[in-house]
């Protein structure tokens, strides 16, 4: 059966790695002075910044009925993460499109975008660490296959 929760897990990976390369793509901007990686970083960061609107979303709808004990207090801090990852991708998102439109080499933009790159990029990964403990620790959206086991098993007896 098709769920929130396999949708987020669908979704999720998209806007974690596009941070994490906007990200890189800014670094090497910066430090070899190309022009050509700081365009790559915007359209990404915005692309990332979309993707996160509908990651927080779906993850939103995946985690409703999971509460109780150590999981609920798992999904809360993953929870409030992403919210805090989702705001500073937004922001650096925000600020590179300034930046794009006013074509004013402002010096504090730019450090202001490298900076909320870099905020976003150790965000996204503390929330999908966190999301990881979900699933690998508490076993949140783990279905199992008791039934299909059965079956294979059945299969066995009868050769």
């Amino acid at each position: 059966m098709f769920t929130a929760t396999h949708l987020h897990a669908m979704i999720v990976h998209f806007p974690v790695a596009l941070v994490l390369v906007a990200f890189v793509s800014e670094l090497i901007g910066i430090i070899f002075k190309k022009q050509f990686y700081l365009q790559v970083s915007f359209y990404i960061i915005v692309l990332a910044g979309l993707g996160a609107v509908a990651a927080y979303l779906t993850g939103d709808a995946a985690g409703d009925g999971m509460d109780g004990g150590s999981l609920q207090r798992a999904l809360e801090a993953h929870e409030e993460s992403a919210a805090f990852t989702l705001w500073l991708t937004m922001a650096a998102a925000g600020v590179k499109i300034v930046l794009y439109y006013i074509k004013n080499e402002m010096r504090w933009l730019k450090i202001l975008a490298f900076t909320l790159l870099f905020a976003s990029a150790g965000s996204v990964a503390r929330t999908g660490y966190l999301g990881g403990q979900l699933v690998f620790k508490h076993a949140a959206g783990v279905e199992l296959g008791i039934g299909n086991f059965d079956s294979l098993q059945n299969d066995e007896d009868d050769d």
